[in-house]
């Protein structure tokens, strides 16, 4: 697949989540075989009034290249300015954030909130695709609510604004994550424009990889929530061969991140992870609450390798 002259490996990307995609993570998804990694959303505006709390989610590994960054916010003079920042320069791709569904980002006019107003999408997509040589691309959703389903228009608006791909994720905003994705409203989008669509929402297994792939029409898709805990799944999808421990992998995350961030790394902001690690795995539910009051890596380390032991 390729995203403007970008090359990737294959068609499967890991979608960006905030809180979640830093760096030690997509490092092993792209080691699993992730043919694309995005960063966690960066707030335009953050770039230039809270630097110190951007510049860890913009560490890379060289594993990932190539590697995308993806932005958000609805002030396109902001949006241009982020593109332009020098912490961006060595990102292969620029994604923008139109789909975010929290409240804070919502209620701010960014995000999923932008799908209400076309102009000012238009303007900032515009704007940031003229202000750059990199592939831009937007991700967004079905509409903001099942009154409202505009992602064809949406989709239409983006192609005709320059951008090289589009991703969909398959649900309204009012609907976060719950429910079904809906992958006839993709289908709509893939026959609406020319240029190459993600679908993203659902897709945790290789079935699911293929059933998207068959009912779309998409040329890829965008691997979210599914790989949380299971970075291995890009290799299960791929039908390619892999092995995987889980305490060799929270080591190794861990590992990662502390390796790279340096100074910048936290690794209270990693304990989220743990759960998804032991998640689906019996007899580790009282370590859970544990894991949440240590501070320390070794602490954390023994604690969860005694969790992993007992899961039979």
């Amino acid at each position: 697949m390729k995203i403007g002259k970008v090359k990737l490996d294959n068609n499967i990307i890991l979608a960006p989540m905030a809180g979640y995609t830093d760096v030690g993570f997509r490092t092993l998804c792209k080691k699993y075989g992730a043919g694309l990694t995005v960063t966690e959303m960066i707030s335009a505006k953050g770039l230039f009034f809270n630097e110190a709390g951007a510049k860890p989610l913009l560490i890379t590994s060289e594993i990932e290249k190539p590697v995308s960054v993806q932005i958000f916010g609805s002030e396109p003079e902001y949006m241009v300015k982020a593109i332009q920042h020098p912490w961006l320069q060595k990102f292969d791709i620029i994604d923008i954030n139109m789909g975010c569904p929290v409240p804070k980002v919502y209620c701010n006019g960014e995000g999923s909130a932008l799908m209400g107003n076309l102009p000012l999408a238009e303007k900032i997509i515009s704007d940031c695709v003229k202000a750059t040589k990199k592939p831009v691309t937007v991700k967004f959703r079905k509409g903001i609510s099942e009154d409202s389903v505009n992602c064809v228009e949406f989709a239409k608006m983006c192609e005709g604004s320059g951008v090289t791909t589009i991703t969909v994720h398959g649900r309204t905003r009012d609907q976060f994550y719950s429910g079904k994705a809906d992958l006839s409203i993709i289908e709509k989008v893939v026959k609406a424009v020319k240029i190459p669509v993600i679908a993203n929402g659902d897709l945790c297994t290789k079935e699911d990889y293929e059933n998207v792939i068959k009912q779309t029409g998409c040329a890829g898709v965008m691997v979210g929530r599914g790989s949380l805990g299971r970075p291995w799944i890009f290799a299960k999808m791929l039908g390619k061969e892999y092995t995987y421990d889980n305490f060799e992998l929270i080591k190794e995350h861990i590992g990662t991140a502390e390796k790279l961030m340096g100074e910048d790394f936290k690794l209270i902001e990693l304990r989220k992870h743990f759960s998804w690690y032991l998640k689906g795995l019996r007899g580790v539910g009282e370590y859970r609450e544990k894991l949440y009051s240590l501070t320390n890596a070794d602490e954390i380390l023994t604690l969860l390798k005694q969790a992993l032991s007992k899961k039979d």
